[in-house]
């Protein structure tokens, strides 16, 4: 059985969790900045606000769920210590959380995860357990070490502690730029996307709520279009941080309330990607850059409209480009 930090909450969630989890969390993270750029409303053809989670603790808005996750654990909880599975964002987040209160933290990821997450994880103090690049894999770990350790699973978005502080960033948004016709989310596991159509529905009854997705991790667009979670088919997509499959809490919310998932091509999230580096100037990973591209290709009919884009994460594996001017420069 898991512990009272992953049982579920009564009826889910409200804004008023929302608010509550934003209170909560208020003194560790960053009120990260909602910014605008001509440029990119005429690539998206739209009024884009953007608000950079890529500049939040540990580059991106997992902090926020992870924090307000922690933020909540027993006496013996936090003695126990706490586990997670992630490719890195969660992971590193849920490393600073527990360093920020004195929680051993271990964490599970694939061998696949991007160098420069599973680095800057280790570099927080967590303890780092490596597996093969499936779910079920994941699962089978964590369930492994907490057998073996008594930890507590903090799910990485199957979780309705973290779907309330991932929607914080939701909430933040609106207070700096709303009212908005409509916010995009990138959707992987669900947590940002459930967190952020609480908050939004909770302020607004016209506001829409929208998800956006590569072509080639569509899991979450078949779910919501047949109603039913269906299995994420190990995606290959260049958002790595979006090939998680969706969660059922995030699921159950996402239904009722999402309006809406649209898909990107990998060329379009690439494109996205290089519109947004040199054009707002602000590092972003290529999962954040899902949502731009969604606009820009049409996938929502959005045109002329006020958005607002949260931007998941900057956590992007420099690696590849410095190597590349390394080799013309330097040899």
């Amino acid at each position: 059985m898991l512990s009272a930090a992953t049982t579920d909450l009564p009826l889910g969630l409200t804004l008023d969790d929302v608010r509550a989890a934003a209170d909560r969390i208020a003194l560790h993270i960053h009120r990260t900045p909602a910014m605008t750029s001509r440029s990119l409303d005429e690539y998206c053809g739209c009024e884009v606000v953007l608000k950079c989670e890529n500049l939040q603790r540990v580059g991106a808005f997992k902090f926020r769920g992870a924090l307000n996750a922690a933020a909540q654990l027993t006496a013996a909880e936090r003695a126990a210590g706490i586990v997670t599975h992630s490719s890195g964002n969660h992971g590193q987040a849920l490393a600073a959380a527990g360093r920020l209160f004195g929680v051993p933290v271990c964490v599970v990821m694939p061998e696949t995860a991007p160098a420069v997450k599973r680095d800057a994880t280790a570099a927080q103090g967590a303890r780092i357990v490596g597996c093969a690049p499936t779910i079920a894999a994941r699962e089978a770990t964590v369930a492994r070490e907490i057998a073996s350790h008594g930890y507590t699973l903090i799910h990485p978005y199957d979780n309705w502690r973290v779907i309330a502080g991932q929607g914080t960033a939701a909430l933040e948004l609106w207070e700096q730029a709303g009212p908005f016709d409509a916010v995009v989310t990138p959707v992987g596991g669900g947590g940002l996307l459930a967190g952020t159509a609480i908050a939004i529905k909770g302020l607004s009854a016209t506001c829409r709520v929208f998800g956006a997705e590569p072509a080639m991790a569509d899991d979450a667009r078949r779910s919501l279009e047949s109603g039913e979670i269906q299995p994420s088919l190990d995606p290959k997509t260049i958002a790595d941080g979006l090939r998680s499959s969706l969660g059922e809490r995030p699921f159950s919310v996402i239904r009722r309330l999402v309006d809406g998932i649209a898909t990107a091509t990998e060329a379009e999230i690439i494109d996205a990607l290089r519109r947004v580096l040199e054009r707002v100037k602000i590092v972003i990973e290529p999962s954040s850059a899902v949502a731009p591209a969604v606009l820009a290709n049409g996938g929502l009919d959005l045109r002329g409209r006020r958005v607002g884009v949260i931007l998941s994460g900057g956590n992007i594996d420099l690696g590849p480009l410095i190597e590349s001017l390394e080799a013309r420069w330097l040899h």
